[in-house]
């Protein structure tokens, strides 16, 4: 089974993604510091709260304590070690994963489809960006919520202490992360070779609780608690959250540090862990903080702190994932142009976006002062997740099915048990809504409909502008039986439609009444592919002695640069000096219409975001002394 699955990965991919040169052992190192920083801090809180959830405020049972950890054990096991490791990591898109990665590829051959492939990865996308914003907040509450195990006297600086951290997180993003991830994977790891050390003790001076290996502890424990176990799985989840970013980080990495962290140290550390806090509380039924309890007390204030520093790590991963998913969905027309920065010349990877770090921030505060605790935030945390985690079975679905040409029972019979279990998971943290869960789908809800609206905005501002444009090959052909006045240099003029006169064009020959010696048409087009080859980068078409028609490809994650772009075709006979080239560019000036197909609210909405978003120029790396602008009106 599992060759046949190695098979139909690498028949889809046709094509090895390369990562830069460096050892196996240095990317699993990175690895366990940017990929298992979120479902590595979860044992903070898991057990305690899946306890809570199953007795309340009254005692709980050994029977009650082993069938939480049966449950843990096996959802580790199926949902991460199983689903995400041996499946989902095959299905990348020539080396990248994540959710709009995953529907990149399926909507290539989705066929009929398409449509519900492209709003499963939006609704991904949007719920990613809710637990990007709980992630953060639930991971250094926590860890902070540890100093009171120390003494009661941090009780009342655990909120400012924890704002402080988290303001300092992200105030550092736009430095770059490059030099603080060279002490992530060490961090991580030793923090997992706690975590399993500390367990295993406990372990050994408890072994009957080994015995919830069995999966009979997990069913009679549903049974018997039929009446909370919605609770309890709600709580469960806890345990696997982070799950999405082993798939959204595999093109940094690879799938083998991936799988090597997670099969030597990462799965058993966390399973030692968790056996080793159901130890200590089958001893001591009374345990408020079990992780920390289990500490001995020389031990607590050291532990406390590496607690911080690896939920740091864990809201940094989750940051840096808004990023990434961010710049994705620009490139995929889901968002309009952002303030792309990067932080690093050896990696584009790394990068930083301004408006994306500022929101986040906001709601990262917001939440930590209006919940107060962890605990309270858990109610918050999961329903985005289990959702993304819904949504990428979906999407693996049609992968598998599309493009992996698999038959249907296949492809059915793979995915529905997972289906059903991520279903029971996301059904449970439903019941969380009113305790606080509105506020990840309120973020998600405004997240799809701002990408709702972008979409649907660009295409009905597409069809408008078409339909008063001038073929272009019925100008160019008029031009060129024209005594046209002719002046030295190079112009690009820049449109979104290769078919149809750049309006650029257009107004500059109403104005100027001139024509350069050599005029280039130039189109950018976003393929369902991560990165293009330099040798696959261009179409160049020679239109007539004055024009000629040049088509761009980029991956979805890439930053587009067409200077250079344009500088690498003078190979295929292109004469292109920058120093002597003008870009002419259309500056848009848009006006609501009730007539644009969209309700009025929606037309102001993609305006406003048509409005803020960053300068072509900018974004397309033009340099600004080579770029003129002209002004259009357009009623949408």
């Amino acid at each position: 089974m599992g060759e046949d699955w190695q098979e139909s990965a690498e028949t889809a991919q046709q094509q090895e993604h390369t990562h830069p040169v460096s050892s196996t052992g240095a990317l699993t190192l990175g690895a366990l510091g940017v990929v298992y920083g979120d479902i590595g801090t979860s044992p903070i809180y898991a057990f305690r709260e899946a306890v809570r959830a199953a007795t309340g405020d009254g005692p709980n049972t050994d029977s009650d304590i082993l069938g939480i950890l049966s449950l843990i054990v096996w959802s580790l096991t199926l949902i991460v070690a199983i689903k995400y490791m041996l499946i989902v990591l095959r299905a990348d898109n020539r080396g990248e994963g994540g959710v709009l990665s995953l529907m990149a590829l399926a909507r290539h051959s989705a066929g009929r489809f398409s449509g519900l492939v492209v709003a499963l990865g939006m609704v991904g996308a949007a719920l990613f960006y809710g637990d990007a914003v709980v992630s953060p907040a639930i991971s250094v509450l926590s860890a902070v919520e540890g100093l009171e195990v120390v003494t009661p006297a941090f009780n009342r600086w655990i909120i400012p202490i924890a704002v402080a951290i988290l303001i300092g997180l992200f105030f550092v993003q736009k430095l770059g992360t490059a030099k603080v991830a060279k002490v992530f994977g060490p961090l991580t790891a030793l923090w997992f070779v706690v975590l399993a050390g500390v367990g295993l003790y406990h372990i050994i001076l408890n072994p009957t609780v080994l015995v919830a290996l069995n999966p009979y502890y997990a069913i009679y424990f549903l049974f018997q608690h039929s009446g909370v176990a919605v609770v309890v799985f709600g709580a469960i989840f806890l345990a696997i959250t982070g799950a999405e970013t082993l798939y959204a980080d595999l093109g940094h990495f690879g799938r083998k540090p991936i799988m090597l962290a997670w099969f030597i140290l990462v799965f058993p550390a966390l399973l030692l862990n968790y056996f080793g806090q159901g130890a200590y509380v089958l001893e001591n039924h009374n345990s408020e903080q079990p992780l920390f309890e289990m500490m001995p007390e020389w031990g607590v204030l050291p532990f406390v702190i590496l607690a911080m520093l690896a939920t740091v790590i864990a809201g940094q991963a989750a940051i840096t994932g808004a990023f990434s998913l961010t710049r994705q969905a620009i490139q995929l027309n889901l968002l309009p142009r952002l303030d792309v920065q990067h932080t690093s010349a050896e990696q584009s990877g790394q990068i930083y976006v301004p408006q994306i770090n500022t929101f986040l921030l906001v709601g990262v505060v917001i939440l930590v002062l209006a919940f107060g605790s962890s605990s309270a935030l858990t109610a918050a945390y999961g329903i985005a997740l289990s959702g993304a985690m819904v949504v990428t079975g979906l999407l693996l679905f049609f992968v598998i099915w599309k493009v992996w040409a698999k038959p249907l029972w296949l492809a059915l019979s793979a995915m529905l048990p997972f289906f059903l279990i991520e279903l029971a998971f996301f059904s449970s943290n439903l019941f969380k809504v009113k305790d606080g869960g509105w506020v990840t789908i309120a973020i998600a809800i405004v997240a799809l409909i701002l990408m709702a609206t972008w979409r649907r905005g660009s295409r009905f501002l597409f069809e408008k502008t078409r339909k008063s444009e001038v073929p272009l090959t019925i100008l160019t052909g008029s031009l060129a039986k024209k005594e046209m006045h002719l002046v030295d240099g190079t112009a690009v003029f820049l449109t979104g439609d290769p078919e149809s006169a750049p309006t650029a064009l257009l107004h500059s020959l109403k104005h100027y009444k001139v024509l350069h010696k050599s005029n280039i048409v130039l189109s950018l087009v976003t393929e369902d592919r991560p990165r293009v080859p330099e040798s696959e980068r261009a179409e160049i078409e020679e239109v007539n002695h004055l024009f000629t028609r040049v088509i761009l490809k980029f991956g979805f994650m890439e930053q587009p640069n067409v200077p250079k772009a344009l500088a690498q075709l003078r190979k295929k006979g292109l004469k292109f000096d920058i120093m002597t080239t003008s870009f002419f560019l259309s500056r848009r000036t848009l006006k609501p219409s009730a007539n644009s197909g969209m309700p009025i609210w929606q037309d102001r909405l993609f305006i406003v975001m048509a409005r803020n978003a960053s300068e072509a120029t900018a974004y397309f790396q033009i340099p600004t002394g080579r770029v003129v602008e002209i002004g259009t009106q357009v009623i949408i």
